[in-house]
């Protein structure tokens, strides 16, 4: 049996620490440009308390959402063993391009793929290289895509990453821009004969709602007064992505698990994209309730999102890559395990994978 089967993970873990206290002496405004009626501690400790976020980690100045994307796609090439040359398809997710620090316009033209096969100095020209713009879900979709193009025959081999620099398109008067955060995650998938119950991806399901929901996640100008409208930062309708994600998400795994025949029991783990804490543990525990299940497990859920922040695309395949590598105890995968990956953002969009160890 041919299967999609991840052969090699890599991260990049940036070296700025921003801890909420940074944020003390920020003045936060509402999107009526009024200023907020809370002190910014209070502010702060209200945010801590329903996202899970205690620090984040920004980039360095030279680096560029291309750059750590590169970065993580070199340590996921190494742990693959497979040479550069082989790759059929280099797949890069992100949603804001490269950019560049102090300055106030995106560069996705090249596409950062063709710049991160530059830098990997990769020269075979049938590596096919493009970028995938899904919101957050954007990682996962570049996963479900690879495998599409496998069982088409198209390609062997796929290099996927999730890379963003969103500390660069946040509105520091806006409370939310204290959820974002820089990082970069990556895998090698490769095609190949496993058997019956060998590692593998199993089943998915994906998904867009854009009717009511296209802007619940979108640009706009920031909050404080006398701002310049054409400057545009990364706004989000906080609740309504919330009760989004509670209604779909939880939907969406279910589905995913039946496709893949795998009863809930079998699940070891749960990759949700790190997008808010209270939010992820409430996907959750409504999935085990469409089960008739009351309590998820014990260690379901690994979670990163404490100290690194919501890095879009780049959350799962980064907590993916610590917890393979043991970096986030008491987490761990044996060979076997299966396990699903799963995220909701911007479009909106929502998706899943199920798969075997």
């Amino acid at each position: 049996m041919l299967q999609t089967v991840i052969i090699g993970t890599g991260s990049y873990i940036p070296p700025f620490v921003q801890s909420n206290r940074d944020f003390a002496r920020h003045l936060f405004y509402t999107e009526e440009q009024k200023p907020m009626d809370k002190s910014p501690g209070e502010i702060i400790e209200k945010f801590k308390q329903i996202t899970g976020i205690d620090e984040r980690r920004y980039t360095t100045d030279e680096l560029n959402t291309s750059d750590i994307g590169a970065i993580a796609a070199k340590i996921a090439l190494e742990s693959s063993g497979v040479d550069p040359e082989q790759i059929d398809q280099l797949i890069v997710a992100h949603n804001f391009g490269n950019v560049i620090k102090h300055t106030i316009q995106t560069d996705a033209v090249p596409s950062l793929a063709s710049r991160i096969k530059h830098i990997l100095g990769i020269r075979n020209p049938d590596c096919v290289a493009y970028d995938v713009l899904f919101g957050c879900p954007g990682w996962v979709q570049g996963l479900i895509q690879a495998d599409a193009f496998f069982k088409a025959g198209i390609a062997k081999n796929a290099l996927i990453i999730g890379t963003e620099t969103l500390s660069r398109v946040i509105d520091m008067y806006d409370r939310d821009s204290m959820i974002f955060s820089d990082g970069a995650g990556a895998c090698v998938a490769e095609f190949k004969e496993t058997g019956d119950k060998g590692p593998g991806i199993l089943g998915m399901r994906s998904q867009t709602f854009s009717l009511e929901e296209v802007d619940y996640i979108n640009m706009g100008m920031a909050f404080n007064p006398g701002s310049d409208p054409r400057i545009r930062f990364i706004k989000m309708k906080g609740r309504k992505v919330y009760e989004f994600a509670m209604k779909y998400v939880p939907a969406a795994i279910k589905e995913c698990l039946e496709k893949s025949n795998v009863p809930i029991g079998d699940l070891k783990k749960i990759f949700i994209h790190q997008a808010n804490e209270k939010m992820d543990q409430g996907i959750v525990k409504r999935l085990y309730q469409l089960y008739n299940i009351a309590d998820a497990p014990e260690n379901i859920m690994p979670m990163s999102i404490h100290w690194l922040g919501n890095s879009s695309v780049a959350t799962i395949p980064t907590l993916f890559d610590m917890v393979l590598k043991n970096k986030v105890p008491p987490h761990d995968i044996l060979p076997g395990d299966i396990i699903l990956f799963a995220s909701v953002g911007a479009g909106m969009n929502v998706n899943a994978v199920c798969y075997r160890c």
